[in-house]
Order: structure tokens, then sequence, then C-alpha cells
């Protein structure tokens, strides 16, 4: 009788139910039936089953056959593919399940020949002036980059007719999504495209507006999905030098500064080159605005007063006296401001306050809705750079870049902000690891204006692109049509923009004169600032901020860029 099959003895050891006290079966013999049991007529069967099948010892699991060492994988997985294209199909030919469109007659346009579709990454850049984000909106009027980008795809031919109407039937996944306004000098997004036509890519660029590019369009996996395996990301904030001074004299943050200085001698830095630089604007005031020392105080004081009458502009929407003085002061603080060239020890001080970003941090300080004991505030920044100081239109700026595995909603406004107010106030670099406590922390958030997203990077992807033969996700090859895209149509609105709304001024300005109503709803039971980390020791920070802290937080989008 024959040995039973390996695949017999699977099918019995989950069939038959096993009991400690559960009697063996005799083993059947090697030998041939003996001429007894073939006089007597039993019979043998080849099903009869020995006692390997009762064995449940890890041994016995590893000799034991699988499905797997015999079911072909290939050809059932061949199979589910087949299938799944005959069930397209069937739908694409089906006329009660397709609708087709319209022409400006009211006839049905017929179907067009269906064309092979490739799973591609498409790099592009854009200026998102005028646009209300990257991201498609449901209403059709809300101009958005995706949208004049899916319509330059299928005007093209690289979207069919019967996808060009609804963006899922690609496959479309964006790398990063940007807020209202904000600039992305690369930026990644994937989906299937008809890229048969070698001139595809000119084609898009000439349907596209100037302030929309096309970079690059290449082949990549099936599985490709451009948000999940993007490795980091690369963004840039350009930012006026002038937002390095310090506070204006008399306002609330600098009497604040002055104060604990006084209560805590030592732990903030001296700033004389602050301190000079507003002495020089006020001797500059005084000359150019024909005022006295007297009455220059009084303006000062009239400013600082809430109970005080300051209207600019009277009922008829002409300007007051008063109005017309405090413009002729800000005229002549702007015309100083755009003339400040920061110095080299400042500058550095701004680097280091930077650097204490990298590694992994909990950033939950750096967002909204984020508690400290929720992992996805943990974020890894891999580096940190600001580059020499450049002058466009009068102004200084700095470049600075930074790179991180992800980001969260806010995260790089607060974090640029938060670095400033370091180097304005004289703070101890400490103050920004202590934001990464489980103190809470009000951090407030830079202006949008010079933020850009610099690139998506896909080292660990790109590895499995080159086996496979196809050209690595990379921006270096585009580096100079993006640096004269960015000049033309992202720097030259962030520097007219600001130079005609003063948009950095007025945003630190109202960090200097922020105060809080006495029945403000944020007022602390203390009594002290919203800003009093800035100037008190970590000890006394965590000591005020502790009782702030949500016992639940909201929930906020992770890799918000």
């Amino acid at each position: 009788m024959s040995e039973p099959s390996s695949n017999q003895n699977e099918l019995a050891s989950s069939t038959v139910p096993v009991e400690e006290n559960h009697p063996q079966a005799e083993p059947i013999a090697s030998e041939p039936a003996s001429n007894s049991t073939a006089a007597s007529g039993a019979l043998a069967y080849d099903d009869q089953v020995d006692d390997s099948v009762y064995k449940r010892d890890q041994k016995s699991k590893w000799t034991r056959a699988r499905k797997a060492d015999w079911r072909d994988d290939d050809n059932k997985r061949s199979k589910r593919d087949d299938a799944a294209e005959r069930r397209r199909k069937k739908v694409y030919e089906e006329n009660d399940t397709y609708t087709p469109p319209l022409d400006e007659n009211g006839i049905p346009v017929p179907k067009s020949d269906r064309r092979p579709k490739r799973k591609v990454a498409v790099m592009i850049g854009y200026c998102g002036t005028g646009y209300n984000g990257m991201q498609l909106q449901n209403d059709p009027k809300i101009p958005t980059i995706e949208r004049d980008l899916y319509t330059a795809f299928a005007e093209a031919g690289a979207v069919s007719p019967e996808n060009a109407g609804d963006i899922k039937k690609s496959g479309f996944m964006r790398a990063a999504r940007t807020d209202k306004g904000v600039h992305a000098a690369g930026n990644v997004i994937s989906l299937k495209l008809i890229i048969e036509d070698a001139d595809i890519m000119e084609k898009i660029n000439a349907k596209l507006p100037d302030q929309i590019r096309v970079w690059g369009i290449q082949r990549v996996t099936k599985s490709f999905d451009c948000r999940k395996m993007c490795s980091s990301r690369v963004y840039e904030y350009l930012l006026p030098t002038y937002s390095f001074l310090p506070p204006k004299p008399k306002t609330v943050l600098s009497d604040l500064i002055l104060k604990k200085r006084t209560e805590e001698p030592g732990v903030l830095r001296e700033d004389k080159e602050g301190d000079d630089w507003w002495i020089e604007t006020r001797k500059a005031i005084l000359a150019e605005g024909d005022f006295t020392e007297e009455a220059l105080d009084e303006i000062q004081a009239r400013l600082q007063d809430d109970s005080a009458s300051n209207k600019t502009y009277d009922e008829d929407g002409h300007i007051t006296e008063f109005g017309k003085i405090q413009r002729t002061i800000k005229n002549i603080e702007n015309k100083r401001r755009r003339a400040y060239n920061v110095s080299t020890e400042r500058l550095e001080s701004f680097r280091e306050a930077m650097k204490q970003y990298e590694g992994t941090h909990n950033f939950h300080n750096f967002t909204i809705g984020k508690a400290f004991k929720d992992p996805s505030s943990n974020r890894f920044m891999k580096s940190t750079s600001v580059s020499d100081p450049f002058v466009i239109e009068g102004t200084e700026w700095v470049s600075i870049k930074i790179h991180g595995q992800s980001f969260m909603l806010h995260q790089i406004r607060k974090m640029i902000a938060m670095a400033v107010l370091i180097v304005r106030t004289g703070c101890p670099l400490t103050r920004i690891s202590d934001c990464f406590t489980s103190t809470k922390i009000n951090i407030p958030k830079a202006p949008a204006l010079g933020l850009l997203l610099e690139n998506p990077v896909y080292e660990a992807y790109n590895q499995t692109l080159q086996k496979l033969e196809y050209d690595p996700i990379d921006f270096d090859k585009y580096e100079s049509e993006m640096d004269k895209f960015k000049m033309k149509y992202i720097y030259d609105k962030i520097y007219a923009e600001e130079s005609k709304e003063n948009v950095f001024y007025g945003f630190f300005g109202f960090i200097d004169t922020f105060k809080l109503a006495k029945n403000d709803e944020d007022s602390r039971p203390d009594g002290t600032h919203i800003f009093d980390f800035l100037g008190a020791s970590s000890t006394v920070s965590s000591t005020t901020a502790k009782e702030e802290t949500p016992s639940v937080a909201a929930k906020a989008t992770d890799n918000a860029d």
C-alpha cells in the first residue's frame, strides 16, 4: 500500500478533531498485505492516515506541506488581473453606465478610441497668488491649482474625454497640499496619463497659465503614491532682516522684556545693537518730522492709551491731524527698516536658533489641536539652513530652508516666528527646547507670504525606480528652469507685496503691542502676559503654562504642508 500524500495529511489534520484521550489510528504497514488479510477479503484504502496527522509540535509544522508550496500563485494572480480588466472593459462598453458628453449643439460626443494609460509622476511648480490653494474644491468657481492642471491634461490629450470630468478616475494624488496664496517651486502629483505623444509635456504647458509649469513627466510603478512614498520635504521661507530688530521702545513687549531683565538678571541677552538702532530712529523722527522731544513722548503715550481717541480718519473719510502725525512717524520708521543691514553676530544667533529644531522633537506647540502625548506630534527635522543676506528692491532678505520628514498644520510658520522672537527679545536658545516639553506655550505664526514649498524628496523610492531602470524623481535636473521661474513668478511677487503692504512690519508690530483685555477668554488666571515665556526662565514658564494644557485635544490633519 502506498504512503499517504502530504496533501492528504494536511486535509486530514484540518478536519479530524483531536482530544487528549483520542485513540490513535493503527499505523499502516509498509510491507505488502499478508495472505491472511487477502484471504479474509479485507480491503486496504489509500486514504488511511498515519500518526503524523495528530502531531502538533513545532517541528512537525516546519516539515508539513503547505498550500503555498504547490499552488501556482502567478497563474492565479494573472487570472485575477484578467478578470478585473474584463470588468473594466464591460463597464466602459455598456451604454447604460456611461453618459456621453454633449457638444455645443447638444449632440452626444462619440466615445474616443481607447489609448493606453501609464502611471506617472508629474513634477510641477506654481505661484499660488490668485488661487485658493492646491487642492480641488467642489465649487467650480473657486480657482485651484489642481483644477487648472487637470483641465490642461484633458485639453492636451493626456486624459481621455470620458475621464476629463472626474479627477478621481485618473487616480490623482498630490505629494504636498499648499494653502491659499502659498507657492511651490517643486511639487509632485501622481496619476495615470496618456503619454504616447513625445511632445505631451510641451502641449500641457501650452494649455497652462504662465504661473503654473510642468517640469517633467516620469514613469513610475503602478503602486506609486506620491504622498505616502515621499521620504521628506524641503520648504523655503523668505524673511526681511529688519524682522530681527527688537520691539519698539515703550510697547507692551518692550516693557515686558525690560521688566524681566530687572527681575531675572542674566537670563536675557543685552542688545546694544538694537537699542542703538532705535535711538538713531528717534533722532531721525525728530529731525525729519519736526517734532519736539515732549511732543513725540506725548504721541507715544497716546498710542499706548486705550482710552484715548486715536482715530486716524474722521466720519467723512478724511485723515485726522493725529492720523497725519502717525503716518509721518511710520514712514520714517519704514524708511529706516528698509535700509537696515543685519549684523553677522545677529544673523548667527538666528542660525543657532534654527539649529535647535534639527532632530526628532515633540512639536505639539507648533501646530493646533495636538496634545503632547499624541504620537503624531513627534516630527523629524533633517536640516535647517539660513542664507547670507541679499538685497532686493532696497530691502535686505534671508532665505531659510527647512528639510523635514513631515510637517503639521502651521508648523513651519510657528517655527520661524519662535526663532525670530528669540533673536528680537534676547531669550536664551533653550527656550525653543522648552517648547518641546509638555508645557503649553502660545506661539504666533509668521505671515504666509514668505513660505513656499521647495520640493518633495524621494530618496527611498528612487532606489526602487533605478532597479527597474526608471529615471529617479529628482528636481536637480530642472534647477536652472526652476530658479528662473522662482525669481519671476514667486520671489518678485513676495518682494512687491511686502514693499507695498509692509506685511512683516505689521505682523511684528502687532506682536509688540498685543495686550489682553481684562475679560478676554484667553487671559491667564495669574495675570501674566500671553508672551510671558519670552522673558521668564524655563521653570517659571512650565509652572504658569501647565494649567493651560487641554485635557482632550482636537484632531489635526497630519502632514499638512
